[in-house]
């Protein structure tokens, strides 16, 4: 890090309240002498007006802003806004219900701040166990994928938005489809776009905490929009999910009959079992493809 390192950390909020990851954040970059930084966090249109209280209090943390807005813009159009709200060259993204877990979170990002994008992932505590909770369950299966030798591997297809370092003027001039006003997949056509502008993603062990986990209806209503989101932008997204090469298989062996039959037979069935107490990720996965097979025969 040079005497002119200056960050801008952007962290868009939506009924979260964030004051602790502020001070966090806020705590490691103070202690950096040289380092010229803000923290501005973007609310996009939070309902709950005692949430959106106790983030206001933000604003008397040193360098740091709560921007509010009293209309909900979307996933993509909220990124892009904190982008050109910032003031500094070096862009720092986290999501609003992340955690700091390492001292040196800040300082391990400045270290490769030659790279026009560092992804550095994310991790859950080893120490808790949420017994019957479906998105823990499911992290907690997948997180070996998390290390950086395993994202490495397919850096575009393995990146998120909820904790990375970019520099702005990538970020301006590629920024988030903003078409993207539902849950999923805005940052994967953002991959396929610096892919094929020629925009490196180098990735690093640097991970946020991963610590709050819906509701197994919730994060169901979730999946199912963001399975949604993936059927409107087939196309674009072709090649880049492997849910979609999964389906494409099964059209081209004329086999997608299958798993939408078996939707229609079984569909509130499996889903009872993943809304329930003891969910199968065996049938998450299967619920995945039969629902999205579903939804493609009954839009195209």
């Amino acid at each position: 890090m040079t005497s002119d390192t200056a960050l801008s950390i952007l962290i868009p909020t939506y009924n979260c309240i964030c004051v602790e990851l502020v001070k966090d954040l806020q705590k490691q970059c103070s202690l950096l002498a040289s380092l010229k930084y803000e923290i501005l966090v973007a609310d996009d249109g939070s309902s709950d007006t005692a949430i959106i209280s106790t983030n206001r209090t933000i604003n008397i943390i040193p360098n740091c802003k709560y921007l509010e807005n009293k209309e909900n813009r979307g996933r993509s159009a909220i990124r892009n806004y904190l982008a050109q709200s910032a003031h500094h060259d070096l862009l720092l993204y986290i999501d609003s219900h992340m955690s700091v877990i390492s001292d040196t979170f800040i300082s391990n990002y400045l270290e490769e701040n030659g790279h026009p994008l560092v992804y550095g992932g994310y991790a859950i505590s080893d120490d808790v166990d949420i017994i019957g909770n479906l998105r823990y369950s499911y992290e907690k299966a997948n997180i070996s994928k998390q290390k950086c030798a395993v994202r490495s591997l397919s850096p575009y297809l393995n990146f998120h938005t909820s904790n990375f370092m970019v520099h702005r003027d990538v970020m301006i001039s590629f920024p988030l489809d903003e078409r993207f006003k539902h849950y999923g997949y805005e940052d994967v056509l953002f991959g396929k776009v610096l892919q094929e502008n020629g925009i490196p993603i180098y990735h690093i062990d640097n991970p946020v905490g991963f610590n709050t986990y819906e509701s197994n209806e919730r994060y169901m209503e979730k999946t199912e929009e963001g399975l949604n989101t993936l059927l409107k932008f087939r196309s674009e997204l072709s090649g880049y999910s492997r849910l979609l090469h999964v389906c494409d298989l099964l059209d081209k062996y004329h086999l997608s009959w299958i798993p939408r039959k078996t939707y229609h037979l079984l569909g509130t069935i499996i889903r009872r079992n993943l809304t329930g107490t003891s969910p199968s990720l065996f049938l998450f996965k299967l619920y995945r493809l039969c629902y999205f097979t579903s939804l493609s025969k009954d839009k195209y």
